[in-house]
C-alpha cells in the first residue's frame, strides 16, 4: 500500500462512505460493512461526490456538505407527470408512494413515484428522491492505488 498516492485520475479507491440528510438521517453507508471500491472517473459516483475526494490519501477522513447541484440535482417541477388512470393495467398497485418503472422516449427504464391519484388521474414524480436536498457526504479512505491501465484492443 502506497500512502503517498492521492486520489485523482488513474487511481483505484477503496473507502467507507455515508450519505446523510442535513437532519442526520442516514441514506446510505458502508461503515460497519464492506467498503466500496471504484476507479476515479468511472462514473460510479456522482461528479460532486467524486470531486470531494480529489487529493485525499489513504487514512484521510472528510465530511462535506453538498448542495443539490453537486449531489442529485435541483428539484424540477417539470418532472411531475399526470397520467390517465385507465392507461395503467388493472392489476397495477396504484398507491401513493409506490415506485413504478416507466419507459422514456429511448425505451430506457425510468423510476417514478406515485404522489397523488384519484378516480381519473395518477400523478408521478420522476425527480430523484434526493433531488433538491443538501446532503452530508462522509468518507474514510481505506486505500488509494494505481489503477490497472486499460488493455489495448486489437481491431484486426
Amino acid at each position: 500500500m502506497n500512502n503517498a498516492l492521492r486520489i485523482g485520475p488513474q487511481r483505484r479507491i477503496t473507502l467507507h462512505f455515508a450519505v446523510r440528510l442535513m437532519d442526520g438521517t442516514e441514506i446510505d453507508s458502508t461503515f460497519g460493512g464492506e467498503p466500496a471500491s471504484f476507479s476515479w472517473g468511472d462514473e460510479s459516483l456522482l461528479p460532486g461526490f467524486e470531486r470531494a475526494l480529489l487529493g485525499l490519501k489513504t487514512g484521510d477522513r472528510r465530511s462535506v456538505v453538498l448542495d443539490p447541484e453537486n449531489a442529485f440535482g435541483p428539484y424540477n417541477d417539470d418532472n411531475i407527470q399526470h397520467f390517465r388512470r385507465d392507461t395503467f393495467a388493472a392489476d397495477d398497485e396504484l398507491e401513493i408512494g409506490t415506485v413504478m418503472q416507466f419507459a422514456d422516449a429511448a425505451r430506457a427504464e425510468l423510476p417514478g413515484v406515485i404522489t397523488a391519484l384519484d378516480d381519473d388521474w395518477v400523478t408521478v414524480d420522476f425527480n430523484h428522491p434526493l433531488a433538491g436536498r443538501e446532503l452530508t457526504f462522509e468518507v474514510k479512505i481505506i486505500e488509494v492505488a494505481l489503477d490497472a491501465p486499460a488493455q489495448p484492443v486489437s481491431l484486426r
